[in-house]
């Protein structure tokens, strides 16, 4: 596990028991998105954070506890953000829409646990204007089904 000290009191742990899915995701602009984070048990809760490698920001965007009850980061737009839950309190979705450049970024789950936020494995986010067309394959000419020989039968080798 890895972990950063964020003040004397408190730091950021990334830990593989918060599994996310997808590992990454390429999306288009004005569309909507959604990743998937795993808790390995039951929480309080679950935070979501947003790591901008172009601002150099670790900004919290939400956290969602297990009652259905979200709470905003400062400047983060609740149109735009919203977290759901399973009964059993164990998986949590984040789902942004109105997808813009801004959105860019590494976003992690994390829980709280003894004074430290355990992060996600991560999810990168890639918000482009247009998507880019699949690549073409090349196809393999279909091969033909070989041909079976018909061959005179055993006995009627004994009679010749």
């Amino acid at each position: 596990r890895l972990c950063i000290p964020v003040s004397f009191f408190l730091g950021f742990c990334t830990n593989l028991l918060l599994p996310q899915n997808p590992e990454r995701i390429l999306a288009q602009s004005n569309n909507k998105t959604q990743m998937l984070c795993e808790l390995k048990k039951e929480h309080t809760g679950v935070y979501w954070y947003r790591w901008s490698q172009e601002k150099q920001i670790f900004e919290f965007l939400i956290f969602f506890n297990p009652f259905g009850k979200a709470t905003y980061g400062t400047n983060i737009s609740q149109d735009k953000f919203s977290v759901h839950g399973t009964n059993s309190h164990t998986s949590y979705s984040l789902h942004i829409s109105h997808l813009h450049g801004s959105d860019n970024g590494t976003y992690y789950c994390s829980v709280s646990q003894s004074s430290q936020l355990f992060l996600g494995s991560g999810t990168q986010l890639n918000v482009v204007d247009v998507l880019p067309l699949p690549s073409k394959t090349t196809q393999a000419p279909v091969s033909k089904k070989p041909m079976r020989y018909i061959t005179k039968s055993k006995a009627a080798r004994r009679k010749g």
